[in-house]
């Protein structure tokens, strides 16, 4: 298996994977790009790379899913400056600021699963060395008894 799936084109519109010898859907990419791989598409008549084009199918169809993907505002924009300013934000910045993101909530995720840890730890080891509370077993038995119960004790 190589790093890099190649999927063909053909002019109907079908997928085909060439490591499987299949036929295969936006779908099937998709989860074949969350697993981790990396895929070429390649229109079969012209020997184009269409890669770009059929992975943003595919992020287009799951926002028509969800049917959000960007906001309105930030839309407007894009097609206001087509691929003046923004083709080269997404070029340059955008896939820098995702694997950025990406690294910065990885990081926090793990910090935030060793406190867990320590804490869990922390509280086995305090289990173990405190002393029983037979001692003051009396004074919690009297923050328990009912008001009233303390009162009549109290008046005899």
């Amino acid at each position: 298996m190589t790093d890099k799936l190649i999927i063909k084109k053909y002019n109907n519109r079908r997928l085909y994977d060439t490591e499987k010898n299949t036929y295969v859907t936006l779908n099937h990419l998709s989860e074949v790009i969350k697993q981790g791989r990396q895929v070429e598409v390649i229109d079969v008549k012209t020997r184009d790379d269409v890669t770009a084009f059929t992975l943003t199918q595919i992020i287009l169809e799951e926002a028509r899913k969800k049917n959000f993907l960007l906001p309105v505002p930030l839309l407007h924009l894009m097609i206001q400056f087509g691929e003046t300013v923004l083709s080269e934000f997404f070029e340059k910045y955008l896939q820098q600021i995702i694997k950025n993101y990406l690294a910065f909530k990885s990081s926090v995720d793990e910090q935030f699963e060793r406190w867990l840890d320590l804490s869990v730890n922390l509280a086995d080891q305090a289990k173990k060395s405190l002393p029983p509370l037979s001692p003051l077993k009396s004074v919690f038995s009297l923050m328990a008894e009912p008001v009233e119960q303390r009162e009549t004790k109290r008046k005899k």
